[in-house]
């Protein structure tokens, strides 16, 4: 749905990247400088490339070597920032309708109502920015944006100003605007929590280059040794089914071919649920361990083995059914316990180094 390639030379910085998206969220993912910002700008056409063309739902928005340049008004893109950028001496329901008078009519396919119910803001309608909270002043903002009836929205770090708990009260409603509205996203954030909650297919991008593209488990899994405090970023992300919950602990069980995983809180639904669990929270043991206080025991067998140059090691296992899980090992232990690809092994995970920020609709008990 989405073709975009284009290079964008600057005295300090080149920019050169292609990459597709399809429907539901597309995220740009990498390090501070990498250049998502400058994708999502020349994209909605606020800065013009050395060359590029750029192709939404089959209409092209840019083609420097055919002299096609659409205005950035014309091209139906909704835009929602860091910054809600909400007007002050406006009502909620002001700033919700002024974005929709610049789309045409006949092409106002979303009203309203539908958005200040998805969004839940129809109590702040008659209220002013400045008495609104972090996370109110972004819903509304996505509202705003949505109230265009955009072809495609780009979400350009919008919770990266939020604190935790305003990023928990903003989730639900992206992904409900993701699957009620079927509007493509392209959604940059260098949080791996929320790629891993909201995106279907990640693009990776560092010093102006895509480096990888793909699932989030395929892009964001890491295969070596991480620098210093880089190793904390390091995450696997495991789907479970089949919920089991157990509400006088508080707790729910996941199935998975490989073993249970007991994540804190009650998740609600029967879908698949996908957990992230960084490879620092990984112990890896031979055999199974017996009396222990773990409850995520997973069964697999090393395939990969990074040993670095330093004090650590990153082994890579392959669980029973597929997936790929990362461990961060000692050096010392490596050698201590043998450990080598081919080695069948049990992968530990603390119910409570699970990050329940990421797992969609579940609710922890007592918070």
């Amino acid at each position: 749905m989405i073709s975009f390639d284009c290079r964008l030379e600057r005295p300090d910085f080149t920019f050169d990247a292609a990459f597709g998206a399809g429907a539901g969220v597309t995220a740009l993912f990498g390090p501070s400088g990498s250049g998502k910002s400058t994708a999502i700008r020349l994209i909605a056409g606020l800065e013009a490339p050395t060359r590029g063309r750029i192709v939404v739902n089959g209409e092209t928005l840019l083609d420097t070597e055919a002299g096609i340049a659409v205005k950035p008004h014309a091209r139906r893109i909704g835009l929602v920032f860091q910054d809600a950028l909400l007007f002050p001496h406006l009502s909620v329901r002001q700033n919700l309708t002024y974005g929709r008078w610049f789309t045409p009519r006949a092409e106002r396919r979303i009203d309203l109502d539908t958005v200040v119910e998805v969004l839940g803001i129809g109590h702040l309608l008659t209220r002013r920015p400045a008495t609104l909270s972090g996370g109110e002043r972004q819903r509304v903002a996505i509202g705003r944006a949505l109230l265009t009836s955009p072809r495609l929205l780009l979400m350009d770090e919008p919770l990266a100003s939020l604190d935790t708990a305003r990023k928990l009260e903003v989730l639900p409603f992206i992904e409900r605007l993701r699957d009620e509205f079927a509007i493509p996203i392209i959604y940059v954030s260098h949080a791996v929590d929320e790629v891993a909650r909201l995106a279907a297919h990640v693009v990776r991008l560092d010093q102006g280059r895509v480096t990888a593209a793909g699932s989030p488990s395929a892009v964001l899994t890491p295969t070596t040794v991480a620098a210093s405090a880089d190793r904390f970023a390091a995450v696997s992300f495991i789907t479970g089914t089949a919920p089991r919950i157990l509400p006088q602990f508080g707790v729910t069980a996941l199935r998975h071919p490989a073993g249970e995983i007991v994540v804190p809180g009650i998740v609600e639904g029967d879908g698949p649920v996908r957990v992230a669990i960084r490879a620092t929270d990984v112990t890896l043991a031979v055999g199974r361990p017996g009396q222990i206080s773990v409850r995520t025991l997973l069964s697999g067998r090393i395939v990969a083995m990074d040993r670095g140059e330093g004090p650590l090691a990153l082994a890579t296992v392959e669980l029973a059914g597929g997936e790929r899980l990362v461990a961060y090992l000692t050096r010392l232990a490596v050698d201590d316990l043998g450990l080598d690809v081919g080695d069948d092994v049990t992968a530990l995970v603390k119910t409570a180094a699970v990050d329940e920020r990421g797992v969609p609709g579940l609710k922890v008990v007592g918070s």
